[in-house]
């Protein structure tokens, strides 16, 4: 295995490349496309470097709403886990679990902060440009 250059490292060269070598002297599609490469792979840096805490982070809001479960070892096993419990926790929203009360505020909580994250991921920005309030 490799220690240099990190995937970030490698993501941060192509950014650089795209950004100041092929969008000011590509015009067009092409040169919008590039642009859309370039912002793509800074969203792949910031899924990779937030990926274990956000998991992490949702599977803990999913144990407070839902039963609690042993957390499954590995990224892959604790995303498809989550597939599976968001997956329930929807059913229990349409079966009108969380409709007014206590757990529907719970519930409201948990996918503010869940959807939040994953807009910091895709858009960091836009959030604050939004002004929308509790996602600080």
């Amino acid at each position: 295995m490799q220690d240099k250059p990190t995937y970030d490292e490698l993501l941060g060269f192509i950014e650089k490349f795209l950004d100041e070598e092929i969008v000011p002297n590509v015009a067009g599609s092409r040169g919008f496309h590039a642009r859309v490469a370039a912002n793509a792979l800074r969203i792949v840096g910031r899924e990779m470097a937030a990926r274990e805490g956000a998991l992490a982070a949702e599977w803990d809001g999913l144990d407070r709403l839902l039963e609690t479960e042993e957390r499954p070892e590995g990224s892959a096993a604790l995303a498809e886990a989550i597939h599976a419990r968001n997956a329930e926790l929807c059913e229990r929203i349409r079966g009108g679990e969380a409709d007014p009360g206590a757990y529907h505020d719970e519930v409201f909580a948990h996918v503010r902060r869940t959807v939040a994250e994953k807009l910091r991921v895709s858009d960091p920005g836009l959030l604050e440009r939004s002004q929308v309030p509790g996602t600080a």
